[in-house]
């Protein structure tokens, strides 16, 4: 019996990806840099006291 015709069929091995997926050997993305704990706490409260502001 011929048991490698057996089971699902592989893959493709080696399939393009999608234009916003890097590539092996591309450069890394440069991101943005991320907010600090006390910025995010200082836009969150300005926009509580902006939305309380528009309440009032």
């Amino acid at each position: 019996m011929d048991y490698s015709k057996s089971g699902n069929p592989k893959g493709a091995r080696s399939t393009l990806r999608g234009p916003d997926h890097a590539q092996k050997g591309a450069p890394k993305a440069v991101k943005p840099p991320r907010e600090t704990q006390e910025q995010l706490l200082a836009r969150m409260k300005a926009a509580a006291a902006a939305k309380k502001g528009d309440k009032a």
